[in-house]
């Protein structure tokens, strides 16, 4: 079965919050109630991805490509578990338990990702068809391709931000 390219969803979704006199503004995407229906990716209205703009093509070399740097800009363990926890409840999972899921950066920080946007942020389930570990394995490839001169930066961003589960093979790494 295939799949509606997210930017399109993010799209469709927004003209249809709209069509419903419903605004997403910046900082308060989660007001709303978030859907499962795009597992193994976040519902693209609560977590759209998030960039940070100090991670460009021109700096990865000071920034993603050195080892250790995203030890410098993650957040703290009481930000993400405090932001996970009220995200657990807007996704509306009936598993609550903490430790069933991994306060995940939509867009990595291996990637260029907003370390502490909310818009960045989810609580991606360990199980199902796509795992975390999943994900965090396409993520150090993707960041190997970019560091290594074989992938763009921005097209890294936009395939995980597609689909995370296809960004491989649509960039011709996997």
């Amino acid at each position: 079965m295939s799949r509606i390219p997210r930017p399109l969803v993010t799209a469709l979704s927004s003209l249809a919050l709209a069509a419903a006199g419903l605004t997403v503004t910046t900082g308060s995407a989660h007001a709303a109630s978030c859907s499962q229906a795009y597992l193994p990716l976040p519902d693209p209205v609560c977590t759209p991805g998030d960039l940070n703009p100090d991670v460009t093509q021109d700096t990865i070399d000071s920034t993603i490509c050195v080892s250790g740097w995203t030890a410098t800009v993650r957040p703290s363990t009481s930000y993400t578990n405090a932001l996970k926890k009220k995200q657990i409840a807007e996704y509306g999972y009936s598993d609550t338990s903490l430790s069933d899921y991994e306060e995940d950066h939509f867009v990595p920080l291996e990637l260029g990702g907003a370390p502490k946007s909310e818009e960045n942020l989810w609580p991606e389930p360990h199980s199902g068809d796509a795992t975390s570990s999943q994900k965090d394995s396409v993520e150090n490839k993707l960041k190997k391709a970019v560091c290594a001169g074989e992938v763009s930066l921005d097209d890294a961003q936009n395939a995980i931000m597609t689909d995370w589960t296809t960004a491989l093979s649509s960039l011709g790494l996997g």
